[in-house]
C-alpha cells in the first residue's frame, strides 16, 4: 500500500460533480484545499475553461511536450514558465464525455522559490481558471515484507508433501499457495477451507483473454517466465521504432505499460525495489498450467486464454508518482482498454475522512477514477463501466486511505491462514470485503510460508518466487476473481452494469463476523506477540471473505448454500426455491 500525504481541506464537493459545466468566480473558491508538507514546489494543477483551453490547445502545448509559450500573457502575473496535459492520451479527434471534461486540467510549472499559495491565489484570481489543486506525491506504507522460497528452509517442500492435493493444473508451486487452497496444515494456527474457494472454478473459467487487469504500481517485470505470456502488449510500439510514439499517444515505447515516474520504460530492478508489482500481477495471473512457478487466479489454463496485464508503474523504489502522474495512469489504463484498476497507493489514514474530502484534496484523481468506473467505450460486451479495487492499507486496525476507501471503489481488507483479520491491515468505514493477505505470525509464531506466494523480478529471489504479507497482497485475490467473473460472464453472454457486478462481488463471500469471538495471537515484525479483539472486527472487514465459485454461481444462477461437513444441517431452502 502506497501512501500521500493529505493537506488541509477546503470546503468538499459532491462526489459525483462534473467541473465542465460548473462556474465559479470567487477566486478563493477555486482553490481546493491547502498545501500540506508533501505538496510539491513549483508545480500545480489548474482546470482552465473552454477560452482559456483553447489558447492553451492551439498548438503551443502538445501531447505529454514542455512547451514555451508566451506564458506571461495566458497566466499575467503569475510566474508560470511552463505547462503540460495532465492526460495525455487523450484523442482529440475521438473524444467521449469524460475526455471533453478532462483535457481541461494542466500542470503548470514555475520557479520553486515561490510561494504555492501566492501562485495559487493569483492564479485563481484569473478569469479563465474554474480550479486550482495543490500536487502531491504519493508514499511508501510499511514496507511490505519479503521472504525469498530459499529463505523459508525445507519446510517448503514438506509442506508440500503435506497438502497432497490433486491439483487442476501442474504448476509446482501450486501446493505452496494456501490461499487458493488451504487445507489447515501450513501453520500451527491455519483453518482448513480459510481460503478463495478457486480450485472447482477454475474448472468452470480460468480467464479470457480480453479482459485486461491494468496494475497501477511498481513495474511488472514483463519478462518473467511465469508472466510474460500474459502481459497486454501494445503491438505498434512492439513492431515500431525504438525511441519513437509509433501509436501517437503521447507515451514513447509503451509496449507492455509505461512508467509514470520516470516518464519513460518500466523499471523493476532498482537497488530500492522490492517487487511489490510483479508479486501483485502473479497473484491476478501468474501463467497457469505451464509446468513452472505458481498459478494466478485468472491466469489461464496453459493455452493462451488467461487475462492480460498492463503495467501502469507509479512507484519506483524510493521515488514515486506525483498525483497528476497517476491520474495519467488511470486515464491511460481507460483508453487502453482495462476493465480493472489493482491498486495499492493513497492518502495516510485518516488524513481524508470522506467522499467530498478526497474531491476537495485531490479532483483530478477522482475525475480520472470516476471515468474508468464510468467508461461507455464499449470496450467490454459484459460489463457497463470498469471495476477499480484497491487494498486498504496495513494501518493496523486504523481506517483504510483514500482513494481506496471512495465510495464506487471495492477496498481490500487482509484475513490471515486462520480467516481471521491479519494483525497489520486496516478496517472500519470504507473497507468492502476481505481477502487473504498472509501473515507471518499468525498464533503467535513465526512462518513465513502463511504468507502470500506469488512471483518477483529475479533480484528479490533468484527462483523468479517470494512470501510477501499485506493487504496488497489480498487485494489481487479480489481483481483476480472479478476478472474470472467477467470470463464465466462473457462465456455465458451476460451482460451487467458496473453496480450489479460490484453487487455480486461483494455477495460472494463466506461470513467472517461470525467467527469474530475472543481474542487472536498474532507474531508483529518486532518479534512481539499481539492479541487481537476480534469483536471489535465486527462489521468492520466488510461483507466477508471472498468466494470465488460463490460468484461464478451468481453469474450462472445457480443458488449456492453452505453446510458444514461431518454434522447434521438444517437448512432452509425457500429463499432460494420459495415456500411450499
Amino acid at each position: 500500500m502506497f501512501l500521500a500525504v493529505a493537506s488541509c481541506f477546503a470546503a468538499g464537493c459532491s462526489v459525483n460533480e462534473s467541473l465542465e459545466n460548473e462556474t465559479v468566480t470567487v477566486p478563493a473558491a477555486k482553490i481546493l484545499g491547502t498545501p500540506g508538507e508533501d505538496a510539491v514546489k513549483g508545480s500545480i494543477l489548474v482546470y482552465l475553461d473552454d477560452d482559456m483551453l483553447a489558447r492553451m490547445s492551439s498548438g503551443s502545448v502538445t501531447k505529454g511536450a514542455e512547451s514555451d509559450p508566451d506564458f506571461s500573457e495566458i497566466f499575467p502575473g503569475v510566474g508560470i514558465d511552463g505547462a503540460r496535459k495532465v492526460f495525455r492520451s487523450i484523442d482529440e479527434n475521438n473524444m467521449d464525455e469524460a475526455d471533453m471534461s478532462l483535457r481541461h486540467w494542466y500542470r503548470l510549472s514555475f520557479d520553486e522559490g515561490l510561494s504555492l499559495t501566492e501562485v495559487a491565489e493569483a492564479l485563481a484570481g484569473l478569469d479563465g481558471v474554474q480550479r486550482v489543486q495543490y500536487n502531491v506525491r504519493i508514499h511508501s506504507d510499511v514496507e511490505p515484507v519479503v521472504y525469498t522460497s530459499a529463505s523459508a528452509g525445507t519446510s517448503i517442500s514438506s509442506h508440500a508433501a503435506a497438502v497432497g492435493q490433486d491439483p487442476v493444473f501442474n504448476d509446482p508451486k501450486l501446493s505452496l499457495q494456501w490461499h487458493y487452497s488451504n487445507d489447515g496444515t501450513v501453520c500451527r494456527a491455519a483453518v482448513p477451507g480459510a481460503d478463495i474457494n478457486v480450485m472447482d472454478a477454475w474448472r468452470l473459467t480460468a480467464g479470457d483473454r480480453d479482459i485486461i487487469v491494468a496494475v497501477v504500481d511498481d513495474a511488472v517485470a514483463y519478462d518473467h517466465p511465469d508472466l510474460a505470456a500474459n502481459m497486454w502488449v501494445n503491438e505498434k510500439e512492439l513492431n515500431g521504432q525504438p525511441g519513437v510514439d509509433d501509436d501517437d499517444n503521447g507515451y514513447v515505447d509503451d509496449i507492455y505499460g509505461y512508467n509514470f515516474v520516470s516518464d519513460g520504460a518500466l523499471s523493476w530492478d532498482g537497488v530500492s525495489q522490492q517487487g511489490h508489482g510483479t508479486h501483485v500481477a502473479g497473484t491476478v495471473a501468474a501463467v497457469n498450467n505451464n509446468g513452472i512457478g505458481v498459478c494466478g487466479v485468472a491466469g489461464g489454463t496453459g493455452n493462451n486464454d488467461g487475462v492480460r496485464l498492463m503495467s501502469c508503474q507509479v512507484l519506483q523504489g524510493e521515488d514515486f508518482a506525483e498525483i497528476p502522474e497517476v491520474a495519467d495512469a488511470i486515464n491511460y489504463a481507460r483508453n487502453n482498454g482495462a476493465v480493472i484498476l489493482q491498486c495499492s497507493f493513497g492518502f495516510t489514514s485518516g488524513d481524508v475522512k470522506n467522499d467530498n474530502e478526497f474531491t476537495s484534496v485531490a479532483r483530478v484523481e477522482k475525475e480520472a477514477m470516476d471515468a474508468f468506473m464510468n467508461n461507455n467505450r464499449n470496450f467490454y460486451p459484459y460489463l457497463d463501466g470498469g471495476l477499480i479495487i484497491f487494498s486498504a492499507g496495513n494501518s493496523y486496525g486504523a481506517a483504510p486511505g483514500y482513494p481506496g476507501a471512495y465510495t464506487p471503489c471495492v477496498c481490500v481488507t487482509a484475513v490471515g491462514s486462520d480467516g481471521l483479520p491479519a494483525l497489520y491491515t486496516s478496517m472500519g468505514y470504507g473497507t468492502n470485503i476481505a481477502a487473504p493477505g498472509g501473515e507471518s505470525g499468525t498464533g503467535g509464531y513465526s512462518t513465513p510460508e502463511a504468507c502470500v506466494l506469488s512471483t518477483v523480478p529475479s533480484h528479490i529471489s533468484a527462483d523468479g518466487y517470494a512470501y510477501m504479507e499485506g493487504t496488497s497482497m489480498a487485494c489481487p485475490h479480489v481483481s483476480g476473481i472479478a476478472a474470472l467473473g467477467l470470463a464465466y460472464a462473457k462465456k455465458l453472454d451476460k451482460h451487467y452494469t458496473r453496480d450489479e457486478f460490484v453487487s455480486m462481488l461483494l455477495t460472494s463471500v463466506n461470513d467472517l463476523d461470525s467467527k469474530l469471538v475472543g481474542s487472536k495471537r498474532s507474531l508483529g515484525i518486532d518479534n512481539k506477540v499481539y492479541s487481537l479483539d476480534l469483536p471489535g472486527y465486527v462489521n468492520n472487514m466488510g461483507t466477508g471473505t471472498i468466494d470465488t465459485w460463490r460468484l461464478l454461481m451468481q453469474i450462472e444462477g445457480t443458488p449456492c448454500l453452505t453446510a458444514a461437513v461431518g454434522v447434521d444441517n438444517s437448512l432452509d431452502l425457500s429463499e432460494y426455491f420459495g415456500g411450499a
